[in-house]
C-alpha cells in the first residue's frame, strides 16, 4: 500500500464544467421563522448563522502537553428586526420578553415558557429552501429597541441577541 495518496485523474472538462460550476448562497436570500412568537418572518432584516466553539482540555504528560477537545459551545447570534408602525415589531418582541420576565409584577418565567425553536432557511434564486438550521432552546439575552435620530432617515430597527442550547443543520 503506498504511503502517499493518489489523486484521481480529473480532466479540464470535469474541473470547469462540474466540480466547480456551482452557484453560491447569497446573504440576502434567507427566511428566519421564530416559532412560538408573534414576530413575523418578514420583519427579520439580518441574522447571523450559527457558530460553534470547541473548548480545550490540556493533559499534562511528563514533559509535554496533549490537547483534546473539551465542551462544545454554540455562540450567541444577533438578529436585526424592522420595527414597523403597526404593532408587529416592538410589541411582538415584548410579548416574548414577558415570558422571560414580567416587569409589572417582577416575576420571571420558566424555561419551558420562554425557550423557542427557531428555523433558519437559506433560499435558492427560485425561493426554494436549500439549507435549514434549527436553533434549539433559543431565548432572548438582549433586546435593544434602537434609537431615534432627527438627523437621519433610516428605518427603526430592533436588535436581539439570542442564546440557544444547540443547532442542527438539517440540509
Amino acid at each position: 500500500m503506498p504511503l502517499t495518496p493518489t489523486l484521481p485523474d480529473i480532466s479540464q472538462d470535469d474541473l470547469f464544467n462540474t466540480a466547480f460550476s456551482w452557484e453560491p448562497k447569497y446573504t440576502n436570500r434567507f427566511i428566519m421563522q421564530l416559532a412560538g412568537t408573534n414576530i413575523p418572518a418578514y420583519l427579520v432584516k439580518a441574522a447571523a448563522r450559527p457558530s460553534i466553539t470547541n473548548g480545550e482540555i490540556v493533559l499534562d504528560h511528563i514533559n509535554i502537553d496533549r490537547k483534546v477537545k473539551g465542551k462544545s459551545r454554540w455562540n450567541d447570534i444577533s438578529i436585526t428586526l424592522y420595527d414597523p408602525v403597526t404593532a408587529e415589531g416592538a410589541q411582538s418582541v415584548m410579548e416574548w420578553v414577558r415570558f422571560h420576565h414580567e416587569s409589572f409584577t417582577g416575576r420571571d418565567g420558566y424555561s419551558s415558557d420562554y425557550k423557542r425553536n427557531i428555523e433558519f432557511y437559506a433560499l435558492s434564486a427560485l425561493g426554494e429552501k436549500i439549507e435549514n438550521w434549527t436553533l434549539k432552546g433559543a431565548f432572548i439575552l438582549d433586546a435593544n429597541f434602537g434609537q431615534m435620530d432627527w438627523g437621519t432617515e433610516d428605518a427603526v430597527t430592533i436588535e436581539l441577541t439570542l442564546k440557544y442550547d444547540y443547532a442542527i443543520l438539517g440540509y
